[in-house]
């Protein structure tokens, strides 16, 4: 489990000031994925057209490159503006297989001023049941931390 305020601070001093989302999801993915050895994928993927996910920064091996709203855990996350916690990718409904290895996955939304949705930041394990609220709880708060004010 990472040390969430620990993390939280570092995040803070590393993206205090940048405005470009891009940058700062850059930063908060590469902090968030040298941070916990059960993350093996972590990345963002950035609404870029009405429904529309494509693949930002990220850490590890090859993401998919487009997803829509309608599928995945990320099409959900976006679609419904929750947290996605899934102990078990293959017993969730439409999940998009873009890495063989995966076993459990994170997926967060990503806001930003006046809940205007940015994209969502995904997370994903090669262990099963990997996550827990309170990974989702304080990943929340640093999301909402860097990108609440864009």
């Amino acid at each position: 489990m990472p040390d969430y305020p620990s993390l939280a601070r570092r995040i803070a001093s590393l993206t205090e000031g940048e405005t470009d989302e891009v940058a700062l999801m850059a930063t908060v993915c590469c902090e968030i994925h040298h941070s916990d050895d059960r993350f093996d994928w972590t990345g963002f993927y950035r609404v870029t057209a009405p429904q529309v996910l494509k693949i930002g920064p990220y850490q590890g091996g090859h993401g998919c490159l487009v997803i829509p709203f309608s599928r995945g855990v990320c099409g959900a996350a976006a679609r419904s503006g929750l947290i996605q916690l899934v102990p078990d990718v293959d017993a969730f409904p439409g999940h998009i297989a873009c890495a063989s290895s995966t076993r459990s996955e994170l997926v967060l939304p990503v806001f930003g001023t006046g809940r205007r949705l940015i994209g969502v930041l995904d997370i994903d394990s090669d262990r099963p049941d990997a996550f827990t609220q309170d990974d989702a709880h304080n990943l929340e708060a640093i999301l909402a931390s860097v990108f609440g004010h864009l």
